[in-house]
């Protein structure tokens, strides 16, 4: 099922050529109306006038977040102010937030492009959808939203937060597909566990997560708890929000919308691509974007690129679920460690619950690492007397995945902080 399947299913040459003339519009965009740009190519001695191929993108330096933070907050927008009608911004996770703007044509892709990924999720004009991202400043929602109404669904914009409202409108509204982060949404299944309601009298059928890493342990356990099928998408402000890419059915990879957006990888270190196939850096150029274009983005998140075709007759090149940020990469004696490796191991360990938190200290020249991990009560109860037996398992299991020695402190369920949005889970007091 396809939303727009003559863009979704578009030959790659055919995409390509069209992918060079929306980029060469957007060079010459950039260039006579950001200060930022236009002096970055002055600099350089780059003509916009001059690129002839994809891979003369190449040529440019990249985009980062540090570059859109000097320009807030309406530095970097390609249009006169009267001309955006929707201003939004970043969560501000890693740091500041930085500012967004959109024109009604832009609001107009974005509405399309997330009705794509609803649509290649399984969401119809039948489903009511319940919204349970923030409706603040950050785009996560409003895309959804959009994208919702765009394909005829019945949209609850409840926002994130208060657990007990969120499942009696879920219950009373026969909600059909869930939208909000992976961590809220095992709160909302712990929540439904909790309050004794049977998840089979719920109308849910579809969970659409996004906005945090999450593994495929994360996506087994969210579909036999809720008993829906969970799909990952992945968008960021910076370049439009949700709807940059998202997973259909088969679940193998998330379609990229290539006919907006032109993507690279590359090494994080030394800049450079890496080989097909490899994991590294997503740099995003947008190829439409008429208020807030950037050019070579790095999204600083991590990823490799599935080229060859999709069983569901996609042509879109996919990406693999994002394995983590290169502000989140936990580097702990010469080993890079991400939270969702963390989690793929306690998703597998009966009598855990995937809720924790990492902490890292520096205790004289060595860098030691704590998880605080939720146990089930029985573990707490006199019905298990080797409590320590069950943490050294969970210790060796994580070594074995971590290569290095993990200390686990086991905490009671509900203890750790549960989160609306996107879960923090890493303390570094080496950082202090």
């Amino acid at each position: 099922m396809y939303w727009e399947a003559i863009n979704e299913c578009m030959p790659r040459d055919e995409r390509e050529q069209l992918q060079l003339e929306r980029l060469q519009a957007t060079l010459f965009r950039v260039y006579m109306n950001v200060p930022f740009y236009r002096k970055t190519f002055d600099t350089l001695g780059i003509d916009p006038d001059a690129f002839r191929s994809l891979d003369d993108l190449r040529k440019l330096p990249f985009t980062t977040k540090e570059d859109l933070r000097a320009s807030y907050p309406y530095g970097m927008f390609a249009v006169p102010l009267r001309e955006v009608v929707r201003i939004q911004a970043s969560s501000g996770t890693t740091g500041a937030p930085t500012v967004v703007g959109y024109t009604r044509n832009d609001l107009k892709h974005w509405s399309n492009l997330v009705a794509r990924i609803l649509t290649a999720a399984g969401v119809t004009q039948n489903d009511i959808v319940q919204i349970a991202f923030d409706y603040g400043l950050f785009t996560g929602a409003f895309g959804f939203h959009y994208g919702a109404e765009r394909i005829g669904a019945s949209v609850i914009p409840i926002s994130s937060g208060n657990t007990r409202r969120q499942l009696k409108i879920m219950q009373d509204f026969r909600t059909s597909a869930l939208l909000c982060t992976p961590s809220y949404a095992l709160a909302l299944a712990e929540a439904i566990q909790e309050s004794g309601t049977s998840v089979s009298s719920l109308s849910l059928k579809y969970g659409l997560f996004g906005a945090e890493p999450w593994s495929e342990a994360m996506r087994s356990e969210l579909q036999d708890k809720l008993k829906i099928i969970a799909t990952d998408n992945y968008g960021l402000s910076e370049v439009m929000g949700p709807g940059v890419a998202g997973e259909c059915l088969e679940r193998n990879g998330l379609h990229i919308n290539e006919d907006h957006f032109f993507v690279e990888v590359i090494n994080p270190e030394t800049l450079e691509p890496v080989a097909p196939g490899e994991t590294g850096e997503l740099v995003i150029t947008t190829l439409t974007r008429e208020a807030f274009p950037v050019i070579r983005f790095r999204t600083r998140d991590l990823t490799r690129l599935l080229p060859e075709p999709c069983v569901c007759g996609r042509t879109l090149t996919r990406m693999t679920k994002v394995m983590g940020r290169t502000d989140d990469m936990i580097k702990l004696r010469g080993i890079t460690v991400f939270p969702s490796q963390i989690e793929a191991v306690l998703c597998a360990t009966e009598g855990v619950e995937p809720h924790f938190q990492i902490e890292i200290d520096r205790k004289g020249a060595l860098d030691e690492m704590t998880l605080l991990v939720e146990v089930s009560d029985s573990l707490f109860s006199d019905e298990i007397k080797d409590l320590q037996g069950f943490m050294d398992r969970i210790r060796r299991d994580l070594e074995s995945e971590v290569g290095f020695p993990v200390e686990v402190k086991p905490v009671e369920k509900k203890s750790l902080e549960r989160f609306d949005g996107k879960a923090r889970r890493v303390i570094d007091r080496r950082k202090k």
